[in-house]
């Protein structure tokens, strides 16, 4: 049938206008993104709350009040009767304590006499003092006869109320400060002798029951040693096992089972693999208990997955071409996965064992199943020593009754953020600098 002609000078008649649905398709659209913006709004919140809760309480922990004493290293009281020729151990158990004490009351100008202001004066003081002048005197045991200016570190309640974490207004009697040392510490601040000074030893000191000198050093060479034995084990097992299941493996039901059996156990929960690691390596193979060894094992058998469905996604991204082409030309099957496809896949797989070793860095549970959650103040020298990890450090510590211990807690999570934050970062980078894209 052919289209009727139309006469010159006549309009030609309207057509139907059709309803498709195209505005309801298009506000759908809208509604859908303005949808996904409120999502990504409410987790940037969340986010930012949490970020502010934890910097919020915790960038104090990095900076420690301090008091500056000429303590003088009174022989009297360290070595009265001048045995430290014949006895050196006679200088680990002097009173250094009483040396600090006196210098502080020296300082503030209180009788030695008067006990009860003597009490007052000695709790501004903390306990770690003997710790700090007995390492002075250790390195340098000539200073013994001498007056020497060391700043010592405050009490945590000294600290707290330097920091305003303590309400000064309220009643004396409501408070662990007292108004005697109020007026000390204002004294002492505006001689220039307490001041805040940068705290060094957050990472170098050990597990202590005393906020101000509890730190995370022996924590951070734990989990530098289990990071190690992850890297040592997991990344070549990781790598091998993938390599034979995606290149050299027949394809039947075997294959097919331990694929499903390796997605299955990146699914399962980490304390699992803490039971894994309580019965079998030291209730069988009686491994030392909290040792870096077990954890890094235990932490090990967790990442392995990981890396290996990593691994196996960088090898099947790799073109077929590559393949065929290095078979072409008379290369062998392994020299064509080691020289052609291997080089190729490392982009992911770098980003897959980073992103592992990063997942294994922040665990908890399985640590705690295996004993690491021991109170360690010494530092490991050997994967068999006893050693903790930092999360299991943030766990104790946020278990602690001490106020001050809330900053140290808050100040720990921030180093493990910061840990895992390079590492992310890091993952990109390489992944970025050695990629090809196809």
């Amino acid at each position: 049938m052919t289209d009727a002609i139309i006469p010159a000078g006549t309009s030609q008649p309207a057509r139907p206008r059709r309803d498709i649905g195209l505005k309801r398709r298009y506000a759908a659209e809208q509604r859908f993104k303005i949808y996904g913006i409120v999502a990504i709004a409410i987790g940037l919140f969340f986010l930012a709350a949490l970020l502010w809760s934890v910097f919020s309480n915790g960038y104090t922990a990095f900076w420690q009040t301090s008091i500056n004493l000429p303590v003088n290293f009174d022989e009297s009281v360290i070595d009265p009767d001048n045995e430290r020729g014949t006895n050196p151990n006679i200088l680990f158990t002097a009173n250094y304590p009483k040396l600090a004490r006196d210098a502080l009351a020296q300082k503030l100008g209180i009788d030695p006499e008067d006990r009860a202001q003597m009490r007052d004066v000695g709790k501004m003081i903390s306990d770690g003092v003997r710790g700090q002048l007995r390492n002075v005197v250790m390195a340098n045991p000539s200073v013994v006869g001498t007056t020497q200016n060391v700043w010592v570190l405050a009490s945590a309640d000294i600290d707290s109320a330097q920091k305003g974490q303590i309400n000064l207004e309220i009643g004396e009697d409501r408070r662990r400060v007292s108004d005697q040392q109020v007026a000390w510490m204002r004294q002492l601040e505006e001689s220039g002798d307490l001041e805040q000074r940068f705290n060094s030893g957050l990472f170098t000191f050990g597990a202590s029951s005393r906020p101000e000198t509890a730190g995370v050093g022996v924590a951070l060479v734990g989990s530098f040693y289990m990071m190690l034995i992850v890297l040592v084990l997991s990344l070549p097992i990781g790598v091998a096992a993938s390599i034979y299941l995606e290149e050299f493996a027949a394809k039947n039901r075997w294959t097919d089972l331990i694929e499903v059996n390796i997605n299955n156990l990146a699914a399962v929960p980490s304390i699992v693999f803490g039971l894994l690691g309580l019965a079998v390596f030291i209730n069988f193979m009686e491994l030392p208990r909290s040792a870096s060894i077990v954890g890094g094992l235990v932490l090990t058998l967790m990442t392995l997955p990981t890396i290996i469905i990593a691994t196996r996604s960088a090898l099947r991204a790799v073109p077929p071409s590559i393949r065929s082409a290095a078979l072409g030309i008379g290369a062998s099957k392994m020299q064509m996965v080691f020289h052609h496809v291997l080089p190729l896949a490392a982009p992911g797989i770098l980003t897959g064992t980073i992103i592992g070793l990063a997942q294994a860095l922040g665990e908890t549970a399985p640590l705690l199943l295996i004993g690491m959650v021991a109170f360690v103040a010494n530092y490991p020298a050997t994967p068999m020593d006893p050693a903790t990890a930092l999360p299991v450090q943030i766990y104790m510590w946020a278990g602690e009754a001490e106020r001050a211990f809330v900053e140290r807690t808050s100040g720990a999570i921030i180093i493990l953020l910061g840990f895992l934050a390079i590492m992310n970062i890091t993952a990109i980078i390489l992944r970025r600098r050695v990629e090809r894209r196809w």
